[in-house]
């Protein structure tokens, strides 16, 4: 097979096999994160020294670690290995189920929330696919395991409640513990070890690209928006299964609800996905969801004590949740400079779980100091916020990000390789890599020469 030819293949079977189980040990300890989310605040009245406040920091507190560690810990994995980063991770998350599981206290339950989220793996498995696959199929293998995110925060808000009638939260937290225990055989047996691991820009941060991305006022607000987005999603579920549990649905049938919510709300979104990226119209998308979303707290706030308005107003809030979260990193992508995607992504990360933690702490202490219904005003001030930030955006090109073999070069053949990629029709921005041996481009899919690239494609060394 020719460079040529093996840059238009399909995924091997090691690289399916690598993304499938990589996405698999990612979704479940997302799903162990996210189990809680829909029945901890009506399990958490039981617990000795509960107050609002720390309900919503055991909730989001995994957000806080994971946020400080995940970049550390991606970069501990370039020097150790993949593999032995993400096994200590897991173990540190089972650990932290363990200590959760076996709490009589909400300082306990805190406690073992924090030790969660500092089995930051996120960056260490991201790298690891990026070993295992090919620059031109990276991309397809980022996109399994991002999927598989959001199956697990999907199945999550309709298998808690039915884990919490089984087994309990106690129970629930047990279960992630061997979910976690489950993934390290996997990491050992399954996961493919990678001949050898180096580093990969598009995948990985770069600290001295830090400066760069966060001067960037475009990925600023795409940040601010993904800290906005998971500071109302942990701020709405600290309030709304108690609306549920008022209006007297147990918590057992919670699920009744947000299972065919669910369902509809992504269905719904589709059309909205396909519309912001084949016409252009991702802005204007992106902006009528955080409107949408915010039309749902005051749904959530006017409409508390109807089931069918809350029904109402949860489906236009998974819908826009849905689609913004669908979005975001695809506008990260078009954003980002094409040698910096790593590091926006990384940077992107941390600004997500830092509005989870303080989602809860923020969204808590309005719990305890106005009571439930506050909180839905308060997200609703956040998302009218970020509408205010987001309106000024440069509407993003329709630019994918593209990795190009270029084998091991001279700095005169780097120079003369850059020019002539540059002049390939559809490529708007070339930046190599000599330590990588990879040319990191944005392209114009529509107007892309697919084949002149490729035939630029040449095999590392």
């Amino acid at each position: 097979m020719t460079v040529e030819e093996k840059y238009h293949s399909s995924m091997t079977p090691t690289e399916r096999r690598a993304a499938f189980s990589l996405a698999g040990i990612f979704s479940l300890r997302m799903l162990g994160l996210f189990l809680i989310l829909p029945v901890f605040a009506l399990y958490a009245e039981h617990l000795e020294g509960t107050t609002p406040v720390l309900v919503g920091v055991a909730i989001g507190v995994y957000g806080l670690t994971q946020a400080f560690l995940q970049i550390p810990f991606g970069l501990l994995s370039d020097r150790i290995g993949r593999k032995p980063v993400i096994i200590g991770g897991l173990l540190v998350f089972a650990l932290g189920s363990a200590v959760a599981a076996s709490a009589d206290t909400i300082w306990g339950v805190v406690a073992g929330r924090a030790l969660q989220g500092s089995g930051a793996i996120a960056a260490a498995i991201m790298a690891l696919a990026a070993d295992l696959t090919r620059e031109s199929q990276r991309t397809r293998a980022m996109a399994v395991i991002g999927m598989s995110i959001g199956m697990a925060f999907a199945v999550a808000l309709v298998l808690g409640p039915v884990l919490d009638h089984w087994v309990g939260v106690p129970g629930i937290f047990w279960i992630t513990a061997a979910l976690a225990l489950g993934g390290i055989v996997v990491v050992a047996f399954v996961v493919p070890t990678p001949q050898r691991s180096t580093f990969h820009q598009d995948a990985e941060p770069v600290p001295g690209q830090f400066g760069r991305v966060l001067r960037n006022l475009d990925l600023l607000r795409i940040d601010w928006g993904i800290f906005t987005l998971h500071m109302v999603l942990t701020a709405v579920f600290l309030a709304f299964p108690l609306l549920l549990r008022d209006l007297g649905l147990a918590t057992a049938h919670h699920w009744w609800i947000y299972l065919p919510v669910l369902v509809a709300a992504i269905g719904a979104m589709v059309p909205f996905v396909i519309i912001a990226e084949t016409r252009h119209m991702m802005k204007q998308v992106f902006l009528g969801g955080i409107a949408v979303l915010a039309v749902a707290q005051l749904g959530f706030y006017l409409f508390k004590a109807s089931l069918i308005g809350l029904v109402i107003a949860l489906f236009l809030f998974f819908t826009a949740f849905n689609l913004l979260e669908a979005t975001l990193p695809s506008i990260v992508s078009k954003v980002a400079p094409a040698d910096a995607k790593g590091t926006a992504m990384g940077v992107y990360s941390s600004s997500q779980f830092i509005g989870a933690f303080l989602g809860g702490l923020v969204g808590g202490w309005v719990h305890q100091r106005f009571g439930t219904a506050a909180v839905f005003l308060f997200a609703f001030v956040m998302l009218s916020l970020w509408l205010a930030v987001a309106w000024g955006m440069t509407p993003p090109r329709q630019l994918s990000t593209r990795l190009l073999p270029v084998g091991d070069l001279t700095p005169d053949q780097k120079e003369a390789v850059a020019g002539q990629v540059a002049a390939v029709a559809g490529v708007e921005e070339v930046v190599i890599v000599q330590s990588e041996g990879v040319a990191y481009l944005k392209v114009d899919l529509e107007a892309l020469d697919e084949d002149a690239l490729a035939a630029l494609a040449v095999e590392k060394a």
